[in-house]
């Protein structure tokens, strides 16, 4: 009878086992508990609470290589009691946020930008004293929080935020990203050795396939200024309506199915594979700012390329599971067997920990190339993600004269620790390039573009696994030779100050060369570009024109500060630096801009709880498009109290049960080892 017994005895033992991990997240904060995601378990009565996003409404006009971005998201109180809700959410890397408003009823209040302490305690004190308020913060470039207090019972308020982006071309493409969906990050730190703006990370998921019981729509009027030769959205299923060759409008072909589990990615090209070049300008309160955009010279195939060496860096850990580490491995059979048999490389599998291949970099022979590809396709994906120790390993391995060494680094990007690992990839730009593929349909994009702009080098995202082979051809057409190098960037007749970039690095990609700034007028003259190419000297004159400054490329003022903030904040691990802190806090009070030391904060000034008594909820992310529960682990948050009692009382019995039922099994276990012995 016991042996028939213990399989199922053994299951509540399960059953009570995560029931208690459930009660102890309940109970009172362990100092030393993880900063880590974990999941929303759902009933009835936590669904009218934690829910308050109920639509995110954003809508895109793309005007010539500026695309301006309203989202708006509503947030509904259903439950009984006023509520303070906290939302995470992505932006785009090199958005520009620049306003940010809160609609309740028919009192509309516009934001104010404040040093984020400052914006803090004033969020603060007005949800204390009872009043409406809502703050938007920047957790990192790419992520966002944004809380709201004092939602009344019945209430409906709308919170309204603006951004500017640049659109850079890519071998022709224009591509605009919306991401919908920030991806578990994973963390080694503990909540009381995280800082305030790390405490983002700790935020709940909901369980692979629950309903998110929130609503996405995503339009986009598209104005290229030029004739469009096709618009194509690989992400969501959508409908085009032409207004013209030049302009058209796209929309999801059915909003009611839920889209926010995934990047937002819109493609277009433009007649005859055109990419807008030439000079833009726009002055306002005393300052003229100018944004050239230089077309590349094509590209030109060394007939020499020095001996290579490449090191791939590879995610293995439980995010990657499924779709993300089945893409890797596609992409690394791919860039590994495409090798030249005089090329060398290593693999850098990790997780928790990691796993090279080899001591040092090998040949690329065939049984080197079926070993690799061999030794990745056994993996299945579990763990954490140590990154930075993976990179470190591949910094510190041995490194031949006059080889040109690659770091590959392959990952959704979900970790926390960027910025550190931007500075240790700095450090070694004497000594290798570095790449970075992102897979997944929704990776960090500020890990994956931080690394390439870190490294001088060029980002790869894989959003599908039909997407690989075409990343993986890219890239070796990327690396095969420069398409320019030496570049220098001269104002003829006039002068120019703060430019962005100070230096502008090779250029790989077939991409226009950007360089933003400002000039004190009169201005006469013009902007020389030189450089050399594969074919020799490269030389391209743009003259100042008056007709350049116009009053859409009011949007410049906005891009040049994000480009300045950008290389000051977002991949600079010296970022809080006094000095650069300083700077960066001022761009943000000057040109109304959200960053790492500034803040955006609305307050209704009515009194509208007394007491400011409130519950605050988080609201549950869904996991992102082919991320599995491995991402998050098996943490959980709310279990019903009155299920979770009744779960224990059924299972404690039960176990001691087990326990008297294995005594003696243990005993007659112990007394055969002891005859073997």
């Amino acid at each position: 009878m016991i042996a028939v017994m213990r399989p199922i005895l053994t299951m509540v033992l399960a059953a009570a086992l995560v029931t208690a991990a459930a009660f102890a997240a309940r109970a009172e904060k362990d100092p030393e508990e993880s900063l880590s995601p974990y999941f929303f378990i759902q009933d009835d009565e936590s669904a009218a609470d934690h829910f308050t996003l109920e639509q995110t409404d954003v809508q895109v006009r793309i005007a010539g290589v500026i695309a301006h971005v309203t989202v708006q998201q509503t947030y509904v109180n259903r439950g009984a009691r006023p509520l303070s809700a906290t939302y995470i959410f992505p932006a785009a890397t090199r958005a520009a946020v620049h306003g940010m408003r809160m609609t309740i009823g028919e009192r509309v209040i516009t934001a104010r930008i404040q040093e984020k302490a400052a914006a803090r305690k004033t969020y603060q004190e007005a949800k204390a004293a009872g009043k409406s308020a809502s703050l938007l913060q920047q957790q990192r470039p790419n992520v966002f929080s944004m809380a709201v207090a004092n939602i009344l019972p019945g209430d409906t308020i709308a919170i309204e935020l603006e951004y500017t982006e640049l659109l850079v071309p890519t071998d022709s493409v224009y591509r605009f990203v919306y991401p919908t969906v920030v991806g578990p990050r994973y963390s080694s730190l503990t909540e009381d050795e995280a800082s305030p703006d790390d405490q983002w990370v700790k935020n709940p998921y909901l369980p692979q396939g629950t309903d998110p019981q929130t609503r996405f729509n995503i339009t986009v009027s598209l104005n290229a200024g030029l004739p469009i030769q096709d618009v194509r959205c690989p992400s969501h299923a959508t409908r085009v309506q032409w207004q013209g060759e030049k302009t058209a409008s796209i929309e999801l072909a059915d909003p009611t199915r839920f889209g926010g589990d995934r990047d937002y990615v819109l493609a277009y090209r433009l007649d005859g594979d055109a990419i807008q070049t030439g000079l833009m300008t726009y002055t306002q309160d005393g300052e003229t700012f100018f944004l050239l955009m230089a077309q590349p010279p094509r590209q030109v195939v060394q007939a020499q390329i020095p001996d290579r060496e490449y090191i791939f860096v590879v995610d293995v850990s439980g995010s990657m599971s499924g779709f993300p580490l089945d893409t890797a491995k596609a992409l690394l059979a791919d860039l590994i067997g495409h090798l030249r048999s005089t090329d060398r490389f290593n693999v850098i599998l990790f997780a928790g920990g990691s796993q090279a291949m080899a001591p040092s970099p090998v040949t690329a022979t065939a049984e080197h190339v079926r070993q690799a590809v061999g030794l990745i396709d056994d993996q299945r994906g579990g763990g954490g993600t140590e990154l930075m120790a993976a990179v470190q390993r591949a910094l510190a391995m041995p490194r031949a004269e006059g080889v040109s060494r690659s770091l590959v680094i392959v990952t959704d990007g979900f970790i926390q620790a960027e910025k550190e690992l931007f500075g240790a990839i700095t450090d070694h730009l004497d000594r290798m390039n570095v790449f970075a593929f992102g897979i997944g349909s929704s990776v960090n994009r500020y890990l994956i573009e931080g690394i390439a702009r870190a490294g001088a080098g060029e980002p790869f995202v894989v959003t599908e696994p039909a997407e690989a082979p075409g990343a993986a051809s890219r890239f070796r057409d990327y690396i095969a030779a420069p398409l320019l190098t030496e570049i220098q960037v001269s104002f003829e007749g006039f002068e120019a100050y703060d430019v962005e970039p100070p230096q502008v690095p090779d250029l790989f990609a077939r991409r226009p060369v950007i360089v933003m700034g400002k000039w004190r007028e009169p201005v006469q003259g013009s902007v020389v570009l030189t450089g050399i190419s594969g074919s020799g000297p490269h030389r391209e004159t743009f003259a100042v024109a008056g007709d350049s400054a116009l009053a859409e490329n009011a949007p410049l003022r906005y891009l040049w500060a994000r480009s300045r903030m950008a290389r000051l904040s977002d991949f600079n691990s010296q970022a809080d630096d006094p000095e650069n802190r300083a700077e960066i806090t001022a761009l943000g009070l000057t040109y109304n801009l959200l960053s790492q030391y500034t803040a955006f904060v609305a307050v209704d000034e009515v009194i509208r709880n007394p007491g400011g008594e409130s519950q605050t909820v988080k609201q549950p992310l869904p996991l992102p498009k082919g991320v599995s529960n491995a991402a998050v682990g098996v943490s959980v948050s709310r279990v019903p109290e009155p299920e979770l009692m009744d779960l224990l009382a059924l299972a404690l019995p039960m176990l001691l049960l087990l326990i008297a039922a294995r005594r003696p099994w243990m005993h007659r276990r112990t007394g055969q080892r002891g005859d073997r012995r």
